[in-house]
């Protein structure tokens, strides 16, 4: 495989900045240190975010022709591309996951999402007549009522390790193609990968303080993001604890927040499509080690049909290759940290403390004694109450449930504080889809899945505020301005 990316060093408005701390990255494959990344000073976060600032007030990003700014976006994305190579083989040390995943739907499907959204911004009207009363028009003496959509400003990006790629460009590029300036901060588990985007926007020519990308091992970095009265709004990907942190730090500047939170989705299985189950099951962990937050760990099958889809399951995860992502026979990689393993380990334990059994997995797999390894694990849950139900636990565990009928598998799917995705499987689309539109979740898919510019996500509940994708995540990062203009009298 190809060597990483060679560059260490943060992205500030233009140029390429050291500091004098290091950031030292890990593999999560074998423990082993993959690279020291020079970590953002403090001050130079506080200038990109004032450079940012200072080129959206000047407008000469944000007021230039639209299809200018396409122009330079697209071979932004061209750039990225050329570094397919060096990026995938960065992604698979820093985050520990398969290659295939890395580009596949990490960058071929966050470059086509990107690029679908440049496409998107260009389909849609921007500024339109709007609807006024004909006795309004008369009174006020209004020739012309309009809404514009501008762009909101400043935007402070921050992204997961478990999607640096595919997160950062369904963010970094609706916001720029809106005519955004954006600060980027990537994971401290996995900052080199997001480094490529500061050399795409020098081969690509945006001006300077249009994009940041900035690097650090805490968190005050991220606080100065959320909290500085220079920032229009906060894009944020990551836990709901987060979340909640980073709402009350922009509270008190108004920002607009978008968030995508956890998750506890369910996938159903009506009657008559039990046999997908299993399928079903190896898509919650495979490739990810169960480390995406809409992944489907709650799986809701017919009672009187849960030992056979308990079978089926156990045996199709009893077939996944655990192990080195780098080599192409494996299917699931580790999970991101020996912090993380742990979580997985402590809630296996919480389960089976309330009456859940360990069908299979529940460990760490035999054979890996170095690296955040855990076992893909089934359990037999009793019931939605078991704190394995109710908590993201962000690792290759699922929780089959047997229910009644229709009706109860919708109270189960219903009955969590998340809402961010969903599944139902059926023959009977009809009724399949009768069930898909009574789940409080931000997108459901119903026997079969899609990933597109054009569709957008999102959750309910704790799973977040706003969308992304779609039309609905170009509306986010842009204002509502009515303009009404009148003859002067």
């Amino acid at each position: 495989m190809e060597g990483i990316i060679a560059e260490r060093r943060s992205y500030v408005a233009g140029k390429w900045v050291e500091g004098e701390e290091a950031l030292a990255v890990e593999n999560p494959a074998d423990e082993s240190h993959v690279a020291d990344v020079s970590v953002t000073p403090l001050s130079e976060i506080e200038r990109a975010v004032a450079e940012a600032r200072d080129s959206f007030d000047r407008g000469g990003w944000a007021n230039a022709p639209a299809a200018e700014r396409a122009r330079i976006l697209y071979a932004f994305l061209e750039h990225v591309e050329s570094s397919r190579g060096a990026l995938v083989a960065t992604m698979v040390a820093e985050a520990g996951q398969p290659a295939a995943f890395a580009e596949r739907a990490q960058l071929q499907g966050g470059l086509a999402v990107a690029r679908g959204a440049i496409d998107l911004y260009l389909s849609m009207s921007h500024e339109a007549a709007n609807p006024v009363p004909v006795d309004d028009l008369v009174r006020g003496r209004v020739a012309l009522s309009v809404r514009r959509h501008e762009p909101v400003g400043v935007v402070s990006a921050i992204t997961p390790y478990n999607g640096a790629i595919v997160m950062a460009l369904q963010k970094i590029v609706p916001a720029l193609v809106a005519g955004n300036s954006v600060v980027l901060r990537p994971s401290p588990l996995t900052p080199i990968s997001s480094l490529v985007f500061g050399a795409a926007a020098d081969a690509a020519g945006l001006p300077p303080g249009v994009l940041s990308v900035v690097v650090e091992g805490g968190s005050a970095g991220a606080e100065l993001m959320t909290s500085h009265p220079a920032v229009d709004m906060v894009s944020f990907t990551g836990s709901t604890a987060v979340g909640r942190r980073i709402l009350a730090q922009a509270a008190p500047t108004v920002k607009r927040v978008a968030l995508e939170l956890g998750g506890k989705s369910a996938q159903i299985y009506l009657d008559d499509a039990v046999g997908r189950a299993a399928a079903g099951a190896v898509a919650v962990v495979a490739a990810t080690a169960g480390q995406a937050c809409v992944a489907a760990t709650r799986m809701l099958v017919p009672a009187d049909r849960k030992a056979e889809a308990l079978d089926a399951v156990s045996a199709a995860y009893a077939k996944l290759v655990v192990g080195d992502p780098v080599d192409p026979r494996t299917t699931l990689g580790p999970v991101i940290s020996a912090a993380q393993r742990e979580r997985c380990e402590r809630f296996v334990a919480l389960a089976t403390g309330h009456g859940a059994t360990v069908v299979c997995g529940g460990g760490r797999p035999s054979g890996l004694d170095r690296g955040h390894y855990f076992e893909p694990t089934v359990l037999d849950l009793p019931g939605n109450d078991n704190p394995a139900a109710q908590e993201e636990i962000f690792g290759p565990v699922i929780s089959v449930l047997g229910y009644r009928d229709p009706d109860d598998a919708v109270r189960i799917a219903n009955e969590s504080p998340y809402g961010l995705s969903g599944q139902v499987y059926g023959a009977d689309t009809a009724a399949a889809t009768a069930v898909a539109r009574r789940l409080r979740t931000g997108a459901v898919n119903v026997n079969t899945v899609v990933f597109s510019a054009y569709a957008p996500g999102g959750g309910y509940k704790q799973s977040g505020l706003g969308r992304e994708r779609g039309t609905d995540g170009i509306r986010a990062f842009q204002e509502v301005k009515h303009l009404v203009i009148g003859e002067l009298r």
